[in-house]
């Protein structure tokens, strides 16, 4: 079974559509968070994360957006009522089993209280060896890496909407894991790949 991972796509419907073709083919798609801007809402990227049924949960920017500091945004003209309502329903983590294996979906970190920005190189790291999972896929950093911790396969597919800046200039990321043998394959593209 091969599934996808994108997050931190905050809006970007172009590079959404990159992303997904890039993966293809997958049994699965994962969006870990951060689909929209905090203050911005995009019927074009939760249109496509509902219609092609990707397991989605929410980030700091949905928590923003869905919080009384995002009520103006909220009420802007152009909003499709029904995806601001499917996404609104999305959870905030999601434990799952797929395949025999213990999934956890996150956004920024499995531990309470969430929020912190996690890299391979923190102190912190080391916590996803004491999750119960054999799997923990997070998001927020827009840093992609796969890296295990004891017993647990860490991995994090960086940014699709908001490029990391490299020596080649900035890239843009998913990631395809395929479960029959835990191999991750992050995938990036430049910005000019998500405007066709």
């Amino acid at each position: 079974m091969r599934l996808g991972i994108v997050s931190d796509i905050h809006g970007n419907a172009e590079a959404l559509l990159t992303a997904l073709d890039l993966m293809r083919p997958v049994d699965e798609i994962f969006c870990l968070g951060d689909s929209i801007s905090q203050y911005r809402f995009s019927n074009d990227v939760v249109g496509l994360l509902r219609d092609r049924n990707v397991t989605t949960i929410l980030g700091n920017h949905e928590e923003i957006f869905f919080s009384d500091a995002g009520a103006r945004a909220r009420d802007a003209k152009g909003i499709d009522q029904e995806l601001l309502n499917w996404l609104a329903a999305r959870p905030r983590q999601l434990e799952l089993d797929i395949s025999g294996k213990r999934i956890i979906l996150a956004h920024s970190t499995p531990w309470p209280p969430g929020g912190d920005y996690v890299y391979d190189t923190s102190a912190n790291f080391t916590k996803f060896g004491a999750v119960a999972a054999d799997i923990v896929m997070y998001g927020h950093t827009h840093q992609p890496l796969a890296r295990r911790v004891g017993t647990t396969l860490v991995i994090n597919p960086g940014s699709v909407g908001e490029g990391r800046p490299t020596r080649d200039g900035f890239l843009h990321s998913c990631a395809v894991l395929d479960l029959e043998n835990d191999a991750v394959d992050i995938l990036d593209f430049s910005p000019q790949d998500a405007w066709r």
